[in-house]
Parts: C-alpha cells; sequence; structure tokens
C-alpha cells in the first residue's frame, strides 16, 4: 500500500473515529494493519476489482460465550471501548439474523457478521468497506 493511500486512510479513520491514536501502519503491497494505540484492531485489504479503488477493514472480534438477548449490548459496548468513541452504534438488521449494522451517529459504516468458521458462540467479522472517493 503507497504512502499517500496509508495518509488518507489513516486520517480518514481518526476523523472517522474522532480518534486521533487510531493509525494504519503499511504491511505488504496490498495490506495495512490498524492499530488504536498500541492495540492492533484489524487489517485494511486494497480491493481494485474492476477498476474501482476500494478498501476493506476487517476486525475479528470474540466476546466468548453471550446470550442472543445481550449480543447488542455487548458488542455496542466492545466496539466503544475498541476505538474510543461513544459516537458507536451497533443495530439489528431488520430481515437477518446472521449479522447486525454498525453506525457512526446516523452514518452506516460497515457490518457486523456472526463468525462461522470460528463455530461458538460470541465471535464476530466486523466488515467495513472504505470507497476511495471517501477519502478525498
Amino acid at each position: 500500500m503507497d504512502v499517500q493511500a496509508v495518509r488518507k486512510l489513516d486520517a480518514y479513520l481518526k476523523k472517522l473515529f474522532g480518534n486521533p491514536r487510531i493509525r494504519v501502519v503499511p504491511k505488504k503491497e496490498d495490506t495495512a494493519e490498524v492499530y488504536a494505540g498500541e492495540e492492533r484492531l484489524g487489517d485494511l485489504n486494497v480491493d481494485d476489482e474492476d477498476g474501482d479503488l476500494s478498501y476493506n477493514f476487517r476486525m475479528e472480534i470474540d466476546l466468548g460465550e453471550v446470550a442472543d438477548i445481550d449480543r447488542i449490548k455487548r458488542l455496542d459496548a466492545y466496539l466503544k471501548r475498541k476505538f474510543d468513541s461513544t459516537a458507536i452504534r451497533v443495530v439489528a438488521r431488520p430481515k437477518k439474523q446472521d449479522s447486525l449494522e454498525i453506525y457512526i451517529g446516523e452514518e452506516f459504516i460497515g457490518v457486523l457478521f456472526v463468525d462461522d468458521e470460528k463455530r461458538r458462540v460470541g465471535a464476530y467479522i466486523l466488515e467495513m468497506p472504505i470507497l476511495d472517493m471517501d477519502l478525498a
């Protein structure tokens, strides 16, 4: 990932979450890691299929055993703590049981999927697309 893209992504994520401690660290040609302070949050990957440049942030979350009734509250608190942002909201999807939506204020930013590969309750994956035009 080139230096200019890393700088833009870094500035975008800091502004989006309102957290100056967030930083993007390049790894390979098309990947980077995202940190809040010294804590690794997840990975960023370049997606340039179809000629449209975009990025995907992916974060694995393991809450351990959690009852369905508590999962939204627990995920909401977890993400607020990890990103150090009180503006994050976790919302149930009206027609889906295997995923939840993530908002910052009223802006939709991503989806939390149940991690079927882990085969245990409390494992989720946050997928957050970032379009190149969002970085302008």
